[in-house]
């Protein structure tokens, strides 16, 4: 059993200039000002966690600092969250320690990847988390202070940072923040969590380790198929890595906007016969992967090699690995987040 653990006290003196100077000189923030996590706010944010403050959810790798609700608390203050996100805050932070989502290389490798959380549940409509227009703009506190908690609490829990294990080649915005909700009210379908098998009522958050968001138009074609077809050209192309390791079961994201949503709905598709539709479609031929991107390190099927070069390789392993969500406002746009490869996706329940 591992042993419980309190969060140290520090004194620091001065103005509110003076608290941020100081955080950032240790390492711990992210570069943007924080609250000051003094006492009250972090109690105040423990009351609405429902676990011991002292209780060890787990240790954060790569640098395996110990967990707990009291540390994470500490976090979602300096994030700026508000008590009633704590619960989402602390099911996220859960979800990433989860052994297939692989922390430890996600926040060392050079490609840059970053965790998304989905949102998925009533609780996304009663704190606020936007799923609608910009759903992944700024201008909305829990998106931002939720996603921000989770990032803050890997950097000073895990450890890694540019001084230490942080070593992406770029790195993309969501190594700040990336939290959003479907917006079920605009989607033709049920609920993602209940389609991943969980009560209608209860709220999760599904984690993602994502590279970055490439978002595309599709305003001329008439019929939801027109739509899937732009949807499978927008990422046939060089270079992207969820081509090579579909045996580490990686899972891509489609965020369909509400526009494009109703008219896939329309030509008769439901959630599932679209991640059929994807893993038929999203495929590029051997012959054009060969020897490009990570090649020398594929880890896919040995028999899809044997189909011939003209063989089209998906890029996920099986239609259920694709996440498909429906999120946004007007437009006809959607967007793909790419995953990183070495990682598997992982939820939880939002405990309240």
């Amino acid at each position: 059993m591992v042993a419980s653990k309190r969060a140290s006290r520090l004194d620091v003196t001065g103005s509110l200039v003076d608290v941020n100077n100081y955080f950032y000189d240790q390492g711990w923030t992210d570069g943007l000002p924080i609250i000051p996590p003094t006492e009250d706010l972090v109690f105040e944010m423990l009351e609405a966690c429902p676990l011991a403050a002292d209780q060890v959810l787990g240790r954060m790798p790569p640098m395996n600092g110990s967990v707990t609700p009291e540390k994470i608390a500490i976090n979602a203050v300096m994030a700026g969250c508000k008590p009633d996100y704590m619960p989402v805050v602390v099911a996220a932070v859960k979800a990433v320690m989860q052994p297939q989502f692989n922390v430890a290389a996600i926040t060392t490798t050079t490609g840059g990847a970053a965790p998304a959380i989905i949102v998925s549940g009533p609780i996304a409509d009663k704190l606020g988390i936007n799923s609608g227009t910009a759903v992944f703009g700024s201008g909305h506190q829990a998106n931002a202070a939720i996603g921000r908690a989770l990032r803050l609490t890997m950097r000073n829990m895990g450890g890694a940072t540019v001084h230490t294990m942080e070593k992406s080649t770029h790195g993309w915005p969501g190594k700040y923040t990336m939290c959003f909700a479907e917006n079920q009210p605009a989607s033709p379908w049920e609920p993602v969590h209940e389609g991943l098998g969980y009560d209608p009522n209860s709220s999760v958050v599904i984690v993602v380790a994502v590279r970055g968001i490439h978002t595309f138009v599709e305003g001329a074609q008439e019929t939801g198929d027109g739509v899937l077809e732009t949807i499978c050209m927008a990422v046939k192309g060089a270079g992207i890595s969820a081509y090579y390791y579909q045996l580490r079961g990686a899972s891509p994201i489609l965020v369909i906007g509400p526009e494009h949503a109703a008219e896939i709905s329309k030509s008769g598709y439901d959630r599932e016969s679209v991640k059929q539709y994807l893993f038929d479609n999203v495929r590029i031929p051997l012959y054009e992967l060969k020897d490009r991107g990570h090649w020398g390190a594929r880890g896919w099927p040995e028999e899809w090699e044997q189909q011939g070069e003209e063989f089209g390789i998906p890029m996920a392993l099986d239609p259920d690995r694709y996440i498909v969500v429906v999120a946004g406002g007007d437009g006809r746009h959607s967007s793909w987040l790419l995953p990183w490869s070495a990682t598997q996706r992982a939820v939880e329940i939002i405990e309240t």
